[in-house]
């Protein structure tokens, strides 16, 4: 399964148990678009990579890129390191160019994780994942939660992205 041609996201099913999501295609371009225009971009300047994959998948990645081989609810590699020039502060843009897309990096979820902390929190599956898809396009675009000014600025664009798609605070 891939997203729309030309879209903004290329979404790839390749494990797990995604029923009950929706079209994850769909899902994914709507969450990340919405996320990326909360922080001021222009989603058609970009394209991100989604991965669904299953909670063994996701132990192995994370074990790979973070010394974490544990199962983890979504992961991001960004393809530019963006950092705020201050805590609090927005990132410098992405480079942008004229007449193509700009890869801003990967995105992968587990389908366990994912599933089970959507029933824990009593959340809708589509909306769990999307405020994931969220999260980690805005990872992708420079975001971080490293300190709290930077996790209130992070979770402001989430909350408003979010919101724009009908889908509840997730922090309330």
């Amino acid at each position: 399964m891939t997203g729309a041609a030309g879209g903004l996201v290329d979404a790839l099913v390749a494990r797990g148990d995604w029923s009950g999501a929706g079209d994850l295609g769909a899902l994914a371009e709507r969450a990340a678009a919405a996320a990326l225009r909360e922080a001021g971009l222009d989603p058609a300047a970009f394209e991100i990579s989604v991965l669904f994959t299953d909670d063994a998948a996701i132990a192995r990645l994370n074990g790979q890129f973070r010394g974490r081989a544990q199962p983890t609810n979504v992961l991001s590699w960004p393809a530019f390191a963006l950092a705020p020039p201050a805590p609090g502060a927005a990132p410098p843009p992405p480079p942008a160019q004229a007449g193509a897309r700009v890869s801003l990096g990967d995105i992968a979820l587990a389908a366990e994780t994912v599933a089970n902390e959507a029933q824990a929190q009593n959340l809708a599956l589509g909306a769990h994942l999307a405020h994931l898809i969220a999260h980690g396009a805005l990872h992708l675009a420079g975001y971080d939660h490293g300190c709290d000014a930077d996790a209130d600025l992070m979770e402001t664009l989430e909350r408003r992205a979010l919101g724009k798609l009908g889908i509840a605070d997730p922090y309330g």
